[in-house]
């Protein structure tokens, strides 16, 4: 990947709105829906920044290129989404003719929302982009470990430039994705309508599922000894006291922190507004005044000296050194037994539930221990999990296990980098088929009703091009979509 295309790629982050476009479940794709969902095609394109470019010695002379009521778009706006798509084109057999009028297509779809949307009185408020400009920002500084300065070196211009830079376009990506909700939300179907769109996909063209499965889980986390904590704890002590009496606190993080991330840039953590750390941290850090040092403050990862350098309104930059307590095997051994008991008494009560296992023992620093012990599906935010996606240890674990029965212990490794062990019951199980209406109803479900909003918006959108001014470039007059627009 080039440094060009990562930048790009970053800047979209900063771009993007909540996404528009349905994924298809890769079970029911595309030759089985037989549709193209036309409103979705109109997403919130990742407009990059023309200035961007422009640092990449790439100079637009602009000039606006199409108008859609009282919104413009401009060969600045075109040639970033063309920049974005250049090395996705090399890979696919499509003109760079068809590359544009595609850009241009969607383009005009999102500037027709917008420009309805202000005839209708749509509001957004400041705070709603304020926060949108927040979370785009703050996601790229989390990638570049909450590095200011590398951000404006990267992209030659500051935060505060940046969301300057990128207000006018959050407000219209708000803008359309008011209006498109708007319009569809309400949309339902009814069962004799799903049934109708499921008999409407012919017989070849149903796809053959895989086997899927839903899971509970029980965490546990190995507990630090109280030796191990203490050592810890001399050790930060120590360190401060260093700090204290006038040795660099970047080098003393260099050397002996044990957060990866900013251990290795002397601590440093970047700007951060509240709820980017645990409780803990975030009280201590938020009662900080400038350049001061806090005393040890302890929380699921060991313990922290944190340094407050900066505060901007309700952003503080800050750094830390970490102590991380040292899990012994011993300690390792007595989760994985705590938890050979907890399966043992699962096994054997006939009084207590998973679920209730899940609130009595379980760690609360898991997903699951807030749904009941489900285990979501990272992918898609769901409880279903295909085979294919379970990490290796569960799907051995579970092939042979029938359903409601618990696996063994399992080890594995929390995103902290901590080791843990689960046990894993096994709620559900579906075998491999053809789709159909019985076990899949709500799948299919869905896909009518993403139809019904296809079909509705697309009407909407017929509606609206008939009585909306649309003026366009010659030179793009030749796009087969676009010519049938102003005609």
């Amino acid at each position: 990947m080039t440094k060009q295309f990562q930048k790009t790629l970053l800047l979209s982050i900063l771009k993007s709105s909540k996404p528009y476009l349905v994924h298809l479940n890769k079970h029911l794709n595309q030759k089985m829906m037989k549709i193209k969902f036309i409103y979705t095609s109109f997403p919130l394109l990742l407009i990059l920044l023309s200035v961007s470019l422009q640092s990449q010695d790439r100079l637009l002379i602009d000039k606006i290129i199409a108008r859609v009521g009282g919104e413009t778009i401009l060969l600045s706006e075109i040639e970033s989404q063309y920049s974005f798509s250049l090395e996705r084109i090399e890979e696919m057999n499509v003109e760079e003719s068809e590359i544009r009028c595609q850009i241009l297509e969607s383009m005009i779809g999102q500037k027709l929302i917008v420009h309805q949307a202000k005839l209708d009185s749509v509001i957004v408020s400041d705070e709603e982009v304020n926060a949108q400009l927040d979370f785009r920002i703050n996601t790229v500084l989390r990638q570049m470990n909450g590095d200011e300065a590398f951000f404006e070196e990267y992209y030659n211009m500051t935060t505060s430039e940046m969301r300057e830079n990128l207000r006018d376009d959050m407000v219209q990506q708000i803008l359309a994705e008011k209006m498109q909700n708007q319009l569809i939300t309400d949309v339902s179907v009814t069962p004799q309508e799903v049934e109708d769109f499921f008999n409407s996909i012919p017989q070849d063209s149903l796809p053959f599922l895989g086997s899927e499965v839903e899971l509970s889980e029980i965490v546990v986390v190995p507990e630090v000894n109280e030796i191990e904590r203490l050592e810890a704890l001399q050790k930060i002590l120590k360190i401060k006291k260093q700090i204290d009496e006038g040795e660099s606190f970047s080098d003393l993080a260099i050397k002996y922190s044990d957060d990866p991330g900013s251990g290795a840039k002397g601590g440093e953590l970047g700007f951060a507004t509240r709820g980017n750390f645990v409780p803990e941290f975030e009280a201590a850090a938020y009662s900080l005044e400038k350049d001061e040092l806090s005393e040890p403050v302890e929380t699921q990862f060991g313990f922290h000296i944190i340094q407050m350098q900066e505060r901007r309104g309700n952003r503080l930059k800050l750094r830390h050194i970490l102590i991380r307590p040292n899990i012994t095997q011993e300690d390792i051994d007595i989760a994985r037994a705590k938890l050979d008991t907890i399966k043992l008494t699962l096994d054997t009560a006939t009084t207590l539930t998973f679920e209730e296992g899940v609130k009595k023992y379980s760690s609360e620093d898991v997903q699951s221990y807030n749904n009941g012990g489900r285990m979501q599906n990272p992918n898609t935010g769901k409880t279903i999990f295909q085979t294919s996606e379970l990490p290796p240890e569960i799907y051995f674990a579970i092939e042979e296990m029938e359903i409601g029965d618990i696996s063994e212990p399992l080890e594995f490794t929390l995103p902290t980098g901590e080791t843990a062990f689960r046990i894993t019951k096994l709620e559900s199980r579906t075998q491999p088929h053809q789709a159909n209406l019985e076990e899949d109803y709500g799948k299919i479900q869905t896909f009518a009703k993403e139809n019904k909003k296809n079909k509705y918006f697309i009407e909407w959108v017929n509606e609206k091009i008939e009585e909306t001014y649309i003026k366009i470039d010659r030179n793009y007059l030749s796009c087969p979509n676009i010519d049938n627009m102003i005609n």
